[in-house]
């Protein structure tokens, strides 16, 4: 369980840094390598799957003890918005080859855990 609950935090850690990374880089208008609207377009995504509210109530339920059936309802969420943003970034990956390793990162967090 312990461990279970320290992949949930380090899930949540990894997505909130993704958020920070797009804004960052959107913030950035003199970045050369990445579209400003497609990177847009993945945040717009990241706040209409509420990558934000998952990554705090991942982090909030198993800071002290690991609730397995709200975690997975969580986990479940956010896999639904990574597949749409993974599909979205392999139809414009020439534009947005920067996030690819993010989101492999993300993935596979998301599927280290066994049902």
């Amino acid at each position: 369980m312990i461990h279970e609950r320290n992949k949930a935090i380090l899930l949540a850690e990894n997505i909130t840094s993704f958020i920070k990374f797009l804004k960052q880089k959107h913030e950035n208008k003199n970045n050369f390598r990445v579209q400003a609207d497609k990177l847009y377009q993945i945040k717009l995504l990241t706040e209409e799957y509420k990558f934000q509210i998952i990554a705090d109530e991942l982090i909030r339920i198993n800071q002290f003890d690991w609730d397995g059936k709200y975690t997975y309802y969580l986990l479940n969420q956010f896999r639904q918005g990574m597949s749409i943003i993974d599909e979205y970034v392999q139809n414009n990956y020439d534009d947005l080859f920067l996030i690819t390793a993010r989101i492999y990162t993300l993935k596979n967090l998301s599927l280290s855990f066994n049902k």
